[in-house]
């Protein structure tokens, strides 16, 4: 299976179990991915204040609860800050530790889950999952773009030429979120740790400008410079959820 967004094209129709489910999922129109376009954004001030150096000691608006989830180890954080819970916009900033702070470099928006968010995400109920996930493994339609953790290149994550055409690149770089798999392992691994049910294959991909199944989205430029930033010596992870339960 590649994810709840797409599989090995030779498996056909059978991309990720039935292909009017994965439509739906990545926001295509029977999906209701036209209707996340007109949920807030998350920008403005909240986005400026996300500028700049910041306390070592904290990511910005992340609360006690998800930060004592943060591995001690970790000098990297993406920070998924959703738009709301029910929202499918989202902001993301890439946090390094650099001695006592951690400077910044947003990422610019996003997309989640064509529903929102959840702290309890189950296979195809169209949100992201809050949480903290390391990220250990990448690849991606294209050749590698320099990325550090390992990158595992393939034609078989073209998406689905059934999609609309503005889904088509969707895959072209993925980076897994280590929900329900097995981390050290190419992002399609079908590995299911937690069971089927639990959901899994959750990505950061290229953004096809609505929401997905339970991935994140961002722009082709923004997923380059990932790629070529996260470092495996650093312990990558990601850091997702709506900005409330973010805070809490």
């Amino acid at each position: 299976m590649r994810n709840e967004g797409g599989m090995r094209t030779g498996l056909g129709a059978a991309v990720c179990g039935v292909l009017a489910m994965i439509l739906s999922a990545c926001g295509a129109p029977a999906g209701g991915g036209d209707a996340a376009k007109g949920q807030g954004g998350a920008g403005g001030r909240s986005e400026r204040a996300l500028a700049g150096n910041v306390d070592g000691t904290r990511i910005p608006g992340v609360g006690d609860r998800l930060r004592a989830r943060i591995p001690s180890d970790a000098r990297q954080v993406v920070a998924v800050y959703g738009a709301g819970r029910d929202s499918a916009d989202a902001t993301v900033v890439l946090y390094t530790k650099s001695g006592s702070t951690w400077d910044t470099q947003r990422m610019g928006k996003a997309h989640n889950g064509v529903k929102g968010w959840t702290t309890d995400h189950h296979e195809d109920d169209k949100r992201s999952p809050v949480g903290v996930f390391t990220l250990t493994d990448a690849g991606g339609v294209l050749h590698d773009p320099g990325a550090h953790l390992p990158y595992d290149r393939s034609s078989s994550y073209q998406a689905p030429r059934g999609w609309p055409k503005s889904y088509w690149h969707d895959f072209d770089y993925v980076i897994a979120i280590d929900y329900n798999r097995r981390p050290g392992t190419p992002p399609d691994d079908p590995s299911r740790p937690q069971g089927q049910s639990r959901g899994g294959g959750i990505w950061l991909h290229l953004d096809h400008g609505s929401g997905t199944s339970a991935c994140v989205s961002l722009p082709k430029p923004a997923m380059e410079r990932l790629l070529r930033t996260l470092d495996p010596r650093q312990h990558p992870v990601v850091v997702m959820g709506d900005r409330a339960d973010l805070a809490a």
